[in-house]
């Protein structure tokens, strides 16, 4: 089967593997979508995600969906030709954290594109029974693939706890902003505020729910959003940038007793945080570490509500086409803002 792995920096390769038999307890997937992560992004352009180096050769790509095509021993409860998404981590459920529920914490983890666990950039997959969730019928695979981004900001929202008619900003339009944006405009929220500097993403902003998209090359959110409020800032804010000093935007621009949630990973080892703006307004302040358990409830709500996010996927491409996916994004070319890769 065809592999594309990232051989070097900014630099893909395929390659032949030989297929192997499920294990006890697994199925083989045929993977037919798998969406490209801004953590991919960060591993081709950057070499890194946050304080973790690429590991190369590194089989990247963590939002898989397909088709069951075997079924190891003692599987039940599928059955060839089923159509899964699959969730990338595996727990060990004997740690601290995994007992206490903070699965996404375990100190064990295998998460599947990481360093060291080979991803999903190929053309067949074993997993474990527990990491696979039903596709349902009105979703394609592209748009099943979208369900691991939506579980992130499901887990974020048990942070920021967004309540009906308050208001809110996110900081970043990439596909982990849109979904938030998406996800804030179902939960009822007042007044949406995006902010993204490329303009296709703020154009797909507004169409899938925010009231303001503002452009931070051109005025300066902070000032802009304290405007709009009448000074006060909004209830609540995601940033989903991390980038330049968007986590100290995110503390001006929320109103005393907010919630602030960081759910981007910066790229720097270190930020510096002005914690006497976050002390005086007594903010809450919440770091988001991929999600825990909410897969299912992003499915549900993508077979409720896939007009609320499948516009964000603007491109898709055969698994040959990686090195040419990754430098359109890595560029903003053509529009580009979620691309799904089929393998």
């Amino acid at each position: 089967m065809t592999v594309a792995e990232l051989a070097a920096y900014r630099s893909f390769r395929l390659r032949e593997e030989p297929e192997r038999p499920p294990c006890a307890g697994e199925v083989q997937v045929r993977v037919e979508a798998v969406g490209i992560c801004g953590s991919d992004l960060h591993y081709f352009l950057d070499g890194h995600i946050g304080d973790t180096p690429a590991q190369y050769p590194q089989v990247l790509g963590h939002e898989p969906a397909g088709v069951v095509t075997a079924l190891g021993e003692g599987v039940s409860g599928w059955s060839i030709g089923d159509r899964v998404a699959l969730e990338p981590p595996i727990y060990c459920y004997h740690c601290e954290w995994c007992m206490s529920g903070r699965h996404n914490l375990c100190e064990s983890v295998r998460f599947f594109s990481s360093p060291g666990e080979p991803g999903f950039f190929r053309e067949r997959a074993n997993v474990p029974t527990g990491n696979l969730l039903a596709l349902p019928p009105n979703l394609g695979f592209d748009e099943g693939s979208l369900f691991e981004p939506i579980s992130i900001i499901l887990h974020s929202f048990r942070f920021g706890q967004p309540r009906m008619g308050e208001t809110a900003a996110v900081l970043g339009a990439g596909p982990i902003g849109l979904s938030t944006i998406a996800c804030l405009r179902l939960a009822g929220l007042k007044r949406i505020f995006s902010v993204e500097p490329v303009e296709a993403r703020r154009e797909m902003a507004v169409r899938l729910g925010a009231d303001v998209s503002i452009d931070p090359r051109e005025t300066d959110p902070v000032h802009e959003i304290l405007r709009e409020t009448g000074g006060r800032g909004v209830d609540l804010t995601f940033d989903c940038a991390t980038q330049e000093d968007t986590v100290n935007q995110s503390l001006y621009l929320t109103a005393s007793a907010g919630r602030v949630v960081i759910t981007g990973v910066p790229q720097a080892h270190r930020v510096a945080l002005d914690f006497h703006h976050l002390r005086r307004k007594e903010l809450g302040f919440f770091s988001v570490r991929r999600a825990n358990h909410t897969g299912a409830a992003a499915v549900q709500l993508l077979r409720e509500h896939p007009e609320a996010f499948t516009p964000m996927i603007t491109h898709r491409m055969p698994l040959a086409n990686v090195q040419r996916a990754f430098e359109m994004l890595g560029a903003y070319e053509d529009g580009v803002t979620k691309v799904v890769l089929r393998p």
